[in-house]
């Protein structure tokens, strides 16, 4: 079961995909498991496939051991005229977002975050995008300026990246894992009302506001993953 820890040195990737239609979404999920029960790249330590909920699409969590590794991958003909033109096909946008992370924080009680379709966990993907004198306040505010997390509701876990670099996203970004318990509880996060929140969530909100130049989310559920070895 794959995990996420700031003690791992793994070069994390998170290729995101959005499509128009439940149908197009099943078919990336179709290629996107016969590519992760077929992979046996070197430095490739796991992959675990997220279908969207909220709205059409689909993320890949990948764990890789460097960026050396990765960039075989992609200048590899199958990924460039196999699997690329694949997912253009059936997708409205892609994201191939590479990653380091920074911060990880999990509801006391928990044995750290832990990533599998055999969980329950209800996940959310948060991509910000900043200005690169910007990106390290902004991933203090979105990590360790979120330590009040853990007495919300139905909260168990977050993530924090910080944007390395991308295909089809320019500049900086970070991006947000977090798992919940249902999407009853964090939509009900997600909903409270600005003047409702407790003051050091609306400090911390505000400014997260002032500085990202643009943000998205969707949600998701684990549905597929496998791992070096397997």
């Amino acid at each position: 079961m794959p995990s996420i820890s700031t003690e791992d040195n793994y070069l994390t990737v998170l290729n995101l995909f959005t499509t128009d239609t439940p149908e197009n979404q099943d078919q990336l999920l179709t290629e996107m498991q016969k590519i992760v029960d077929a992979a046996a790249y070197e430095g490739w330590i796991s992959s675990t496939v997220h279908a969207g909920q909220d709205s059409p699409g689909t993320a890949n969590l990948i764990q890789w051991r460097s960026g050396e590794d990765l960039q075989k991958r992609y200048s590899g003909e199958e990924f460039k005229h196999r699997t690329l033109p694949v997912f253009r096909e059936i997708t409205t946008a892609i994201r191939l977002l590479q990653n380091e992370i920074v911060f990880s924080q999990s509801r006391p009680g928990l044995d750290g975050v832990k990533v599998s379709p055999q969980r329950d966990d209800y996940t959310a993907i948060e991509v910000y995008q900043v200005a690169d004198a910007d990106q390290a306040e902004l991933l203090t505010l979105l990590g360790q300026g979120q330590d009040w997390l853990v007495n919300v509701p139905g909260y168990r876990s977050h993530s924090v990246f910080r944007g390395l670099r991308a295909m089809f996203v320019e500049g900086a970004f970070a991006v947000v894992y977090s798992q919940w318990d249902s999407k009853e509880s964090y939509d009900a996060f997600r909903a409270l009302p600005h003047e409702d929140k407790p003051k050091p969530r609306r400090v911390n909100d505000e400014r997260i506001d002032a500085l990202k130049t643009a943000s998205d989310s969707n949600t998701y559920r684990v549905v597929h993953t496998r791992a070096a070895g397997e």
